[in-house]
């Protein structure tokens, strides 16, 4: 591409500096060639671009016309390359990365000051949402999701953990109502659904071979897993959570595990991109620096 437009930024120079040899020297070529390559787009367009007299060159109408629609082109195209240059090295530029709302308030200040001490020239803008966004229209370089196994084959994932999922109450609940000992003893009205539509959540427990699947009540939704925390908290009513969000609550006493003998299945902690067919330098920097924080200062276990 660059080779294609050498003719024009050519004549843009002489163009701009009314002067074959002042154009040559800027070009650091021979008049000879500046002098060829200009009679060649000439002659390409059908048209004289340029009016040479002794004293100096001068654009004709139609030169000018040229000029006029091929320099924003040129630099349009020149700023879109560096721009892609920088994202080409893996050490400068900038990077958007999405991350869901809980998990970014607790991991993601002490991750993004690391992170920036050791890549203090990659600028990060991150986006807390907890809804699954569209990473190829919302120009997103890479996602970070804790969600359910993904189906979506238009982008792609890359699994880091399984996160396990804990059904949490605040003790004082089952100071009006009975502790259940089974899912099947579960209070509807009680089970806070976490999504984001007004339909119930699905709680899907195993235990020694034996499922059951509890429809949660129509009592409480949201889609802030810190708001059905904090709501858990005050007692009113279970909340199915990642292990992260709860296991602070649980060893200080704020909730505590209901069926602790019955089991869930797990979310996964995954990177999300767009379909790149190779990942960018940027975002492979980023997604190694994320693992390696996880596993060294957060003690995940990526065992698969």
């Amino acid at each position: 591409m660059q080779q294609d437009l050498k003719p024009v930024r050519v004549f843009l120079e002489v163009a701009r500096l009314q002067s074959f040899s002042a154009a040559a020297k800027s070009l650091q070529m021979t008049p000879a060639s500046i002098t060829r390559i200009v009679a060649r787009l000439e002659e390409n367009f059908g048209q004289q671009l340029l009016i040479r007299t002794t004293r100096q060159v001068s654009l004709t109408s139609t030169g000018a016309l040229v000029a006029a629609r091929y320099q924003p082109l040129v630099d349009a195209f020149d700023r879109v390359k560096l721009d892609l240059d920088r994202e080409m090295q893996p050490y400068r530029g900038r990077l958007s990365v999405n991350a869901p709302m809980s998990l970014g308030l607790r991991l993601m200040p002490e991750l993004v000051d690391s992170f920036k001490l050791a890549y203090p020239n990659i600028d990060l803008d991150i986006r807390l949402t907890d809804r699954l966004v569209d990473i190829v229209s919302e120009v997103c370089d890479l996602a970070i999701r804790v969600s359910s196994p993904p189906t979506d084959k238009s982008t792609i994932w890359r699994k880091l953990c399984e996160v396990p999922l804990t059904a949490v109450a605040a003790p004082s609940l089952f100071d009006r109502h009975p502790r259940p000992k089974t899912p099947d003893a579960l209070d509807q009205n009680l089970c806070m659904s976490y999504g984001d539509s007004n339909e119930p959540e699905v709680w899907r427990f195993h235990k020694d071979g034996v499922k059951r699947a509890i429809t949660t009540g129509t009592s409480v939704y949201s889609n802030s897993g810190d708001l059905l925390y904090r709501l858990a908290c005050k007692g009113t009513g279970i909340a199915v959570l990642p292990e992260f969000h709860v296991s602070d609550g649980i060893t200080n006493g704020d909730v505590e595990v209901v069926l602790p003998d019955w089991h869930l299945p797990p979310l996964w902690l995954s990177l999300y991109y767009p379909p790149y067919e190779a990942l960018p330098p940027l975002v492979a920097t980023f997604t190694d620096f994320f693992e390696a924080y996880l596993a060294d200062e957060r003690g995940f276990n990526f065992a698969k």
